[in-house]
């Protein structure tokens, strides 16, 4: 018997269900989806409802308008939000990524642009990564004296190896979707026009396959490649925390919010 569940949409997050498809939508295009701790949590929670309900097959993971995400909000907003409790967004983070490894069911990310700071980690704690040409990704987090966080010192290093992992998060550079998809991080990359009909057309198959054996599948996988996932969760938790208590964090976030380099001087 199939169930299927209710899936509310939260402030900022869409979710909807429909012909075995549950679509998580990112939603708040005018920041290019920057991610607060509600939006983290509800990604969790929808994550976990799919994961005991029949009527999901395959889970779409994407973001409103023109981009997938930048990342954690860097607005002052944002950060006077994160300040209060910065552990609790961290623990989100963690906890969003890891409800869509465990996810007994296939999960794509649809990228149709810029992918940013833990909007890398959820696109890559996914099973299919599908990108436009249009779009990038960027481990921006030394720029604003940070780490990674959200599993990607596990989740990059899983796809790519150790030294192109060094150069994405030392180095912070773009990489574009296809330097992305020569490398290995992601799964495909399509012309802009013809992404959305690529992603539908994946999606389609995934609905129509053997349920029970992409998910024996996907755990034999996933239990190969990324056995350092909980680790880097909490390497990384401890990493950051005392990070974002340090001079060379409040400068970044000066710098950026005023449009100017940082100087850094933390040793």
């Amino acid at each position: 018997m199939t169930v299927t569940r209710e899936y509310p949409d939260v402030k900022d997050v869409t979710v909807s269900l429909e012909d075995g498809v549950l679509s998580v939508t990112l939603n708040r295009p005018d920041s290019l989806n920057s991610l607060t701790q509600n939006m983290l949590v509800a990604i969790a929670d929808a994550m976990d409802l799919a994961a005991t309900d029949a009527g999901v097959r395959v889970v779409r993971l994407g973001g409103a308008g023109r981009g997938f995400s930048s990342g954690a909000g860097l607005s002052e907003e944002d950060q006077n939000a994160k300040s209060h409790d910065a552990a609790g967004v961290l623990d989100a983070a963690n906890r969003a990524v890891a409800s869509i490894v465990a996810l007994p069911k296939p999960v794509v990310a649809a990228v149709q642009g810029p992918a940013a700071g833990v909007g890398v980690s959820l696109v890559l704690a996914c099973d299919v990564v599908l990108a436009s040409e249009a779009a990038f990704f960027l481990l921006a987090f030394t720029k604003i004296g940070l780490m990674p966080d959200g599993g990607a010192s596990a989740l990059v290093a899983a796809n790519i190896g150790r030294i192109r992992a060094m150069r994405l998060a030392l180095l912070a550079d773009r990489l574009t979707a296809t330097d992305a998809y020569d490398w290995g991080l992601i799964s495909a990359v399509y012309p802009a026009d013809e992404f959305d009909a690529a992603v539908d057309k994946i999606i389609a198959k995934l609905r129509s396959g053997p349920a029970v054996a992409l998910h024996e599948t996907k755990q034999a996988v996933n239990g190969a490649t990324l056995t350092e996932l909980e680790g880097a969760f909490a390497r990384e938790r401890e990493g950051q925390l005392k990070l974002l208590a340090s001079k060379d964090f409040r400068e970044g976030i000066q710098a950026f919010q005023q449009n100017r380099r940082p100087e850094f001087t933390d040793s």
